[in-house]
């Protein structure tokens, strides 16, 4: 006689549920809190976030895993060039890196700012996870990236490395 040993099946686990939306004034301490979280952004006061999240949603963007807050882009177009999405910051909370949230976050925003021909950032030589990401998004977008110097050690009142300009275009 065969015997079998019957183990409980494994239960069920669901993919967490991301949803991207541009933030509200409610969400400015998230957007710091994630933003010091993550030690690796020049991180504004918390006022600033508060501001960005009124005055900048349409050009900024929030995911969300399963309802909480786990990462955010803040970008702006430039007066002086309107068509041109300048991304500021990308952060993403610890407990849910490594899941491609930056990037499809890139992707939304781009979407969501459906007049932004180019998108600039800037990112110092060190950052290489960022000069990644932003490689990744323009080679998923079938784009040209460009990359100049913007601002040099000596443009900055405290010590800070170089800032070089990533230009990301045609985006359509």
């Amino acid at each position: 006689m065969t015997s079998a040993i019957l183990t409980p099946a494994a239960p069920a686990t669901s993919s967490p549920t991301i949803a991207f939306r541009p933030p509200s004034v409610a969400d400015g301490g998230d957007l710091w809190r994630i933003a010091s979280d993550a030690r690796t952004l020049d991180v504004n006061s918390s006022y600033a976030y508060l501001l960005w999240a009124r005055d900048y949603a349409r050009t900024s963007i929030l995911a969300e895993v399963d309802g909480q807050p786990a990462g955010f882009v803040t970008g702006y177009t430039r007066p002086s060039a309107p068509q041109t999405l300048m991304v500021w910051q990308v952060a993403v909370d610890d407990g849910h890196r490594g899941r491609g949230i930056a990037l499809r976050m890139l992707h939304e925003l781009v979407d969501q700012v459906d007049d932004a021909a180019t998108m600039e950032t800037t990112i110092t030589d060190d950052n290489t996870a960022s000069i990644a990401l932003f490689t990744r998004f323009a080679q998923q977008r079938g784009t040209i990236i460009t990359r100049e110097d913007l601002f040099g050690a000596e443009h900055f009142p405290e010590e800070h490395a170089p800032e070089r300009l990533y230009r990301i275009r045609p985006l359509r």
